[in-house]
């Protein structure tokens, strides 16, 4: 039983859906991002997803892309994700952090090393947007081998042909990407996002977590009528960088903002444990 294994046992038992919530880290610098990460299991995130910056982030969109181009700027590389990761267990032993990016950075620090340190430091799992089924061996066995969830994309265009092979060695949950685009551009369909959870959920037994596009209550209410957890990510970074001073930098407001924000997107999962409480 991984983190994510028992989060997920945790919110069936409540009754409820879980909040996913993306954050790039060292977004807007070390420090801040640090306190960010620390705040957001307190505000409502059940897991968090710690974006690793990488330069061409080719499945997001000008928000994320912004957030990981701030975060270079300020310095923030792999070694110091992975001891944001370290600093952020030292206190915190229960939120599961998924580290989500591309191979490349991994492939440059070092597949072996990468998997030790990650493991190591108190990571749970890996999405790796750009690794598709037939080319994750480099990555894949290594990382299971350390105890890391290995978490994949379906998306709607995954048909039925293509479905096992994503689901394959799939493990922690199913990350279902909403719409056929960039991440934060266009707001999911509820209807077309239940008919292809339902199609994923009758061929596996994997938690199913759905996010891009995802920034109101209303989307976190009736996504969370269909899976077991709901991904938001354009809309925290965005918040990030609406507090900003003319430089770049971190204000008194960016913190308590983000985590108004998580709490108010919680709110609707909340009320469905309560009522299925009754």
């Amino acid at each position: 039983m991984t983190r994510i294994d028992e989060t997920f046992d945790r919110l069936k038992a409540e009754g409820r859906s879980g909040l996913v919530t993306f954050i790039t880290a060292g977004d807007p610098d070390y420090e801040t991002s640090l306190s960010l990460l620390k705040g957001l299991p307190g505000a409502g995130a059940d897991i968090v997803e710690l974006g690793m910056p990488f330069s061409d982030p080719m499945a997001d969109g000008p928000a994320i892309q912004a957030s990981s181009l701030r975060a270079l700027k300020a310095g923030q590389t792999m070694r110091k994700t992975l001891a944001m990761v370290r600093e952020f267990r030292a206190e915190n032993q229960t939120t599961p952090v998924v580290l989500m990016g591309y191979y490349n950075p991994i492939y440059v620090y070092g597949v072996d090393s990468f998997v030790a340190d990650a493991s190591e430091a108190g990571a749970d799992g890996l999405i790796i947007v750009d690794m598709p089924p037939e080319e994750d061996e480099e990555l894949r066995p290594a990382a299971a081998e350390k105890g890391l969830n290995f978490i994949r994309l379906a998306t709607p265009t995954t048909d039925g042909k293509r479905l096992p092979a994503v689901l394959a060695n799939t493990s922690g949950f199913v990350y279902y990407v909403s719409i056929a685009g960039i991440t934060g551009t266009a707001a999911p369909d509820i209807s077309s996002v239940g008919a292809h959870v339902a199609r994923i959920k009758a061929h596996t037994d994997l938690p199913i977590a759905v996010g891009f596009g995802v920034k109101t209550p209303e989307q976190v209410r009736d996504l969370a009528a269909l899976a077991e957890g709901v991904v938001v990510g354009s809309a925290l970074v965005s918040s990030i960088a609406s507090t900003l001073d003319e430089n770049g930098q971190a204000t008194a407001e960016t913190e308590p903002k983000l985590l108004r924000l998580v709490e108010y997107l919680t709110e609707p999962l909340h009320q469905r444990a309560e009522a299925s409480a009754v």
